[in-house]
């Protein structure tokens, strides 16, 4: 590996920053449903998740503290599992791709894939956090 890209990679900057970055579409989410509390409400309702507002708080709460704790790396692990299962739960409630058809059914598709992949991406997360954190072994697969 080229030295200035190892050099960026034993950074903490550079930590933090991907922390910040793998877990953006979840702390953006959380903040929007904050500040445009009805819109969080009426999506909710959109789903079917009743009652709405009690479901939009548990879901900024998730998104938010979830995000925090990735990217403080403070219980991450714990962090990583709750954004995780969140995004799988996104599948059959929101992202039904088999009830559509043609585009809408291909772009619902295209987020569950997407969805899968940030998954995976937190599971990374945890997985280095605790090799990091000394308790953890790197095996051989």
């Amino acid at each position: 590996m080229p030295r200035i890209i190892a050099r960026l990679l034993d950074w903490p900057a550079f930590a933090i920053t991907a922390r910040a970055v793998l877990t953006f579409p979840f702390w953006a989410s959380g903040f929007s449903k904050l500040f445009d509390f009805g819109a969080g409400v009426a999506e909710m309702q959109q789903y079917g998740l009743e009652p709405a507002a009690p479901f939009n708080v548990a879901v900024i709460v998730t998104l938010l503290a979830g995000s925090a704790s990735v990217i403080a790396n403070r219980w991450l692990w714990l962090g990583a599992g709750a954004l995780a299962v969140f995004t799988a739960l996104t599948i059959p409630i929101v992202h039904t791709f088999w009830k559509f058809e043609g585009e809408r059914a291909q772009t619902a598709l295209f987020f569950v894939t997407e969805h899968i992949s940030m998954i995976g991406g937190l599971m990374l997360a945890a997985l280095l956090s605790h090799l990091q954190s000394g308790s953890g072994q790197a095996k051989r697969g």
